[in-house]
């Protein structure tokens, strides 16, 4: 496999180090990713996402749903079945899982929702004030020094 150097995509940019380390942690991960449970993950409205988990099997207090920093954790442990059972086949899974999504910055998890088998996990992207576009003025010198020599005149 090739290494990929992103060094020329920082000349012309200033302050992306979490870029530079969500790259090195995407190109180090393992290639075989869980696909246990499946999920979805749509976008709801401009910064709206839900992430929708397919728990068949799993209560609403088997299901963890934890947010440290910017990692999302989502976990789920079948409690202890005490009655005895025998399968003639077993095809629907309810062992532990641990599936984690990293959030980018400004997004907070807004509720979480278990019904009908799918655990929904609702984001919203909140941008402070002091980040949003503005409009910044640019000023001439040469029309500031006129308004100062025509005041003192």
């Amino acid at each position: 496999m090739r290494a990929f150097d992103p060094t020329p995509l920082f000349r012309a940019s200033v302050g992306f180090d979490r870029m530079a380390d969500l790259m090195d942690r995407v190109l180090a991960a393992e290639p075989v990713q869980p696909t246990y449970p499946p999920y979805n993950i749509e976008k709801t409205d401009e910064n709206a996402f839900r992430i929708s988990v397919a728990v068949a099997g799993f209560a609403a207090d088997e299901l963890s749903v934890e947010l440290k920093e910017n990692g999302l954790t989502i976990s789920g442990r079948k409690a202890e079945d005490s009655a005895e059972r025998t399968y003639l086949h077993r095809g629907i899974a309810t062992r532990a899982f641990e599936r984690r999504f990293h959030l980018a910055d400004h997004v907070r998890v807004s509720g979480a929702t278990h019904a009908d088998g799918m655990l929904h996990i609702d984001l919203v992207r909140e941008i402070p004030e002091a980040l949003k576009p503005r409009r910044i003025e640019i000023a001439s010198t040469t029309s500031s020094a006129q308004l100062v020599d025509a005041s003192a005149a």
